[in-house]
């Protein structure tokens, strides 16, 4: 058999058989000629007339040029959900969230925009938001500001302070809280012959007991109101102010005190203790009576 009996069929991709890209450039040419420009592209779209043709008249439909229904065959046609137009058609790779329709159904003047966009399709100009007006914002304080304000909180707060205690102190008493004038030393025979300054301290006064009577000396020195100190080795009274002394019954004899020491009132109690009252003092004054030999000056030693 000869081999042009049966001729080898050629294989994919040979001149025998027509590519996609041949048969478009075919179809073309058999169509119109040349391959339609970006302009026609568009304009077949928008279905406007192409340059150079005439407007068809009202109600007539366009044709579509066979390149131009390829390059827009990503559009499919589905129903229109409820509530939108008819006809509506989706971008085939448009996801079915974006198709469905607005609850209020009515379409929406902006879709929601799809990862591609159709060869041949111009983009939608999305509508630009109106321009925001100037932002008013207040500016912070300065430190400055915060620190003399903290100064002026801090003046207000120690005034009102002062005040409160203020109003507080008035409604407490003026009371001076001294030792009792009155008081117990305790009995005659706890003491023996001489000075006691065991209560110096506490009463500021000194116990003096001899053969024929006890007494107590107030520890004030005459001169000026100064604390004399007992000196033992002495056996005197000695004022370190201004060196007035006094003898062991307090009977002035040096420096510039005017007179001897004041003695306390002295007596003895139901129990038979001895009770001082340093509010009754009694005074040796030259020119005037000696009140050392009052009674209530001293007590009698049996």
């Amino acid at each position: 058999m000869d081999q042009k009996d049966n001729p080898t069929p050629p294989a994919e991709g040979a001149s025998g058989t027509r590519s996609d890209e041949q048969g478009d450039k075919q179809a073309d040419q058999k169509e119109g000629g040349a391959r339609p420009s970006v302009a026609e592209l568009l304009a077949a779209a928008r279905g406007d007339a192409a340059p150079g043709e005439k407007a068809p008249p009202a109600g007539a439909r366009t044709p579509v040029t066979p390149a131009a229904r390829r390059a827009s065959s990503g559009t499919v046609a589905e129903a229109a959900p409820p509530g939108d137009a008819p006809g509506k058609s989706h971008p085939a790779a448009t996801p079915q969230a974006a198709r469905v329709a607005p609850a209020s159904g009515a379409s929406k003047t902006t879709s929601t925009p799809t990862p591609s966009v159709n060869q041949g399709v111009a983009k939608a100009v999305a509508s630009k938001p109106p321009a925001p007006g100037p932002l008013v914002q207040t500016a912070p304080d300065p430190p400055v500001n915060k620190f003399r304000r903290r100064i002026v909180w801090a003046s207000v707060a120690g005034f009102t302070g002062v005040m409160g205690l203020s109003v507080l102190r008035f409604f407490l008493p003026r009371a001076i809280f001294e030792p009792s004038s009155i008081f117990r030393i305790g009995f005659p025979g706890d003491y023996a012959l001489g000075v006691d300054t065991k209560w110096q301290q506490q009463y500021r006064i000194w116990v003096v007991k001899n053969t024929e009577r006890l007494f107590v000396i107030r520890a004030v020195c005459t001169h000026l109101g100064c604390t004399p100190d007992w000196k033992a080795s002495e056996n005197k009274f000695k004022c370190p102010c201004h060196g007035s002394g006094y003898d062991s019954e307090g009977i002035n004899f040096e420096g510039p005190a005017p007179r001897p020491m004041d003695r306390a009132n002295v007596s003895i109690d139901a129990t038979g203790q001895v009770v001082v009252d340093t509010n009754r003092l009694y005074v040796r004054e030259k020119g005037k009576v000696d009140q050392f030999d009052e009674a209530g000056s001293y007590l009698p030693i049996a």
